[in-house]
């Protein structure tokens, strides 16, 4: 074989390794690619088809292809819709609001140097940990108005006068289940704020107590700035767990979303729908428009925040 010849081969071989080497990391995160297409695009695909259809398998002989039907009726003749939509809005702010103020605080406490500081950080996560068919249970038994110890505890010491159905009476339905809520939510929180409050260098505190400012100002100047993505992003994180909760809600009022409804969130409605009701293609209609309403809170929250400017 001649010079030019052995030239040309080794060209080839090495072209040849180049092409493999350029397709290996699409082999590489081609199973990952196959998952998700299986267990995300396939699934939320179907929700889209099917809400263009009624499909009850209770009346299969009504199935078939409806267009916007499912949609129309929503927005004119169900009188349900708008009333999950604001309970849902309602359940969201509350829980979101609550959590972080209340999660800020604890994660301040617990990024200060005191005995058994790793005991606290341990517990703060329990309740984030356990199962949240668990925690429902526990707090409906807690609230219940025959065995519960709640009202045990407030009638020995004098705050009421009566035992109280804490998830059955209108006052009370929707603070109860925020309470039990917030029990489980708080942990998320605390967890990610510690983090954040851990990254703020000490002698930011140290230059401003030299310079005159208090805890107050500090907090201000220092710790919200530094922490301002870290509130952005959990947030946004809550405010989409909260607005599909549906466990905590189903479990704790017995699957009704009572009483009256005042407890019917917009995922709670869906399921009511399509798994109690097996009005799957109206379900699914709910379900697009749910899907919409979060792409576009998550789109105008992120610019109203100004992630990702730079400070």
């Amino acid at each position: 074989m001649s010079t030019n010849q052995s030239a040309v081969v080794s060209r080839a071989i090495v072209r040849k390794q180049k092409q493999r080497i350029q397709w290996l990391p699409y082999l590489l995160i081609a199973p990952a690619i196959v998952l998700i297409i299986v267990f995300l695009f396939y699934p939320v695909g179907n929700v889209f088809y099917f809400s263009l259809q009624k499909f009850n398998p209770t009346k299969a002989y009504e199935n078939g292809f409806v267009g916007l039907d499912n949609f129309k009726a929503i927005f004119t003749t169900d009188k349900l819709f708008f009333s999950t939509l604001w309970v849902s809005a309602k359940w969201v702010f509350v829980e979101v609001a609550l959590q972080l103020i209340l999660g800020l605080g604890i994660a301040l406490m617990l990024n200060q140097a005191f005995k058994f500081r790793g005991l606290f950080r341990s517990a703060a996560i329990l309740p984030w940990a356990i199962s949240g068919v668990v925690t429902s249970t526990l707090w409906q038994i807690l609230f219940n108005e025959q065995i519960g110890p709640l009202n045990d505890i407030l009638l020995k010491l004098g705050l009421i006068d009566h035992k109280i159905a804490w998830l059955s009476e209108i006052t009370t339905a929707f603070p109860a289940i925020v309470t039990a809520e917030l029990w489980r939510g708080i942990p998320f929180f605390t967890i990610a704020l510690l983090a954040g409050l851990q990254t703020i260098p000490g002698d930011l505190y140290e230059s401003a107590v030299v310079d005159g400012a208090g805890r107050w100002k500090s907090f201000i100047h220092i710790t919200l700035p530094y922490l301002r993505t870290t509130i952005i992003l959990t947030t946004l994180l809550r405010a989409v767990w909260e607005f599909n909760n549906v466990d905590l809600i189903f479990v704790m009022t017995n699957g009704t979303g009572g009483p009256i409804d005042l407890t019917t969130t917009l995922p709670m409605y869906i399921v009511k729908q399509a798994i109690v009701a097996q009005d799957f293609g109206y379900g699914s209609a709910l379900t697009v428009i749910g899907f919409i309403i979060l792409l576009l809170f998550a789109v105008f929250y992120l610019k109203l925040s100004g992630y990702g400017k730079e400070e």
